[in-house]
């Protein structure tokens, strides 16, 4: 299965390169992650943030790869434990071969991607920084896909 990353925002500072590249090659054998960045509108402030999320969301809705299962990476979505995210993905594997997270940029996501998405997935009840975001992903998915193979990674 390939777990792609569909993420608002290109060029992140090296550290967050960094951290989700460290992540992303732990995942090995029969999942893969990936990064896809969607460029960010530009801003201003006379901006209108509608517009901008629009422009955004149809960016990113144009990017989901053709047949993948959509889950937006949502404040307002469900909370996983890391058993209940590890058995999401066993059970993504089962029904789906790719499998696409949605996250916003620095205004979220449009309505458009979070009525496109299948499920919401909720981080946290706090906002975080959206390229930061990548690399909080890529290591939840590695702490569950690690869980799931009894790897000593993930502690209780």
């Amino acid at each position: 299965m390939i777990i792609s990353i569909l993420a608002v925002g290109t060029r992140p500072p090296a550290w967050i390169s960094d951290g989700y590249n460290e992540y992303a090659k732990r995942i090995r054998g029969n999942c893969t992650l990936e990064l896809i960045e969607i460029s960010v509108e530009k801003r201003s402030k006379s901006s209108n943030t509608d517009k901008i999320l629009e422009k955004e969301g149809a960016r990113m809705l144009a990017a989901i790869p053709a047949g993948a299962y959509v889950v937006a990476l949502e404040l307002t979505g469900q909370a996983w434990s890391t058993a209940t995210l590890a058995a999401q993905i066993e059970t993504w594997q089962a029904n789906h071969s790719h499998v696409c997270l949605m996250v916003g940029g620095p205004d979220g996501l449009s309505e458009a991607c979070l009525d496109r998405a299948s499920q919401k997935w909720s981080l946290s009840n706090m906002t975080f920084p959206h390229m930061l975001v990548r690399i909080l992903i890529a290591e939840q998915l590695y702490r569950a896909w690690s869980y799931s193979r009894g790897h000593p990674y993930h502690r209780e």
